[in-house]
């Protein structure tokens, strides 16, 4: 039974592109009855605004153009109970299937990779994690144990094989209608895996303290909940 000591912990997850970080995190999120941040989503949600305000369509856009869009935007992550999923809203608009999109995908990372819109959306996400870590928060992303909030007590880090991870989101797409070829999925991984490892502000690293690392390339979705659950509970619960 949770307790009032381990009712406020926060618990990061940083990972790989299509490493099962969303996924986990909302298990997590469901089981400890914790509030559930997905920055990924965060940034999926402003490509999806810069494709709208036509940003790609020119040469000549810039950041400095585009950071006075992100002054006013709102986050919010909501549970549907009837579709059984966490959705994703924009300014109060449900933008979860529109994210998920390929030409969001292959965007988000050089949009991620920005260090102003990169410093912009890690005040939000600061801000978020002071209203709800008192009711116990999961957060997930690529930099949430190392730069966005490193006193988590629980800090987890994901990885898989590239080709495990390429089909696993190629099965994902075709699931949802997308066409696509796997080749191109992977492609679009390894694309996205050099920009997070290699960008100059806060890259996709391992955190340093407490880390538990899992490699999930041979590991079934259940399997790899009860192995993180049961380490989780020894350090929430001990």
């Amino acid at each position: 039974m949770m307790t009032n000591t381990n009712k406020n912990q926060i618990i990061s997850i940083d990972g790989y592109s299509s490493s099962g970080k969303s996924l986990l995190a909302k298990q997590l999120s469901n089981k400890l009855k914790y509030y559930y941040i997905n920055t990924g989503a965060m940034y999926r949600c402003i490509t999806l605004l810069a494709i709208r305000q036509k940003m790609f369509n020119s040469d000549l856009w810039n950041v400095t153009n585009f950071i006075p869009y992100l002054n006013n935007i709102h986050f919010t992550f909501k549970w549907n109970k009837q579709m059984n999923k966490i959705e994703t809203f924009l300014n109060n608009e449900n933008v979860q299937d529109q994210i998920t999109s390929i030409q969001v995908t292959e965007k988000v990372s050089v949009l991620a990779s920005i260090p102003e819109i990169r410093k912009k959306l890690n005040i939000i996400q600061k801000k978020l994690i002071y209203i709800y870590n008192k009711k116990g928060l999961v957060i997930e992303g690529r930099d949430i144990g190392t730069t966005i909030c490193p006193q988590a007590k629980i800090k987890i880090f994901m990885k898989g094989s590239t080709e495990i991870r390429s089909f696993r989101r190629y099965k994902e797409l075709k699931k949802e209608g997308q066409i696509i070829s796997y080749d191109k999925v992977k492609h679009n991984i390894l694309y996205r895996d050099n920009l997070d490892l290699y960008r100059k502000y806060s890259p996709l690293q391992k955190p340093t303290k407490n880390c538990i690392e899992i490699d999930n390339t041979y590991l079934s979705i259940d399997k790899q909940f009860h192995i993180i659950l049961k380490l989780i509970n020894k350090q929430l619960y001990k």
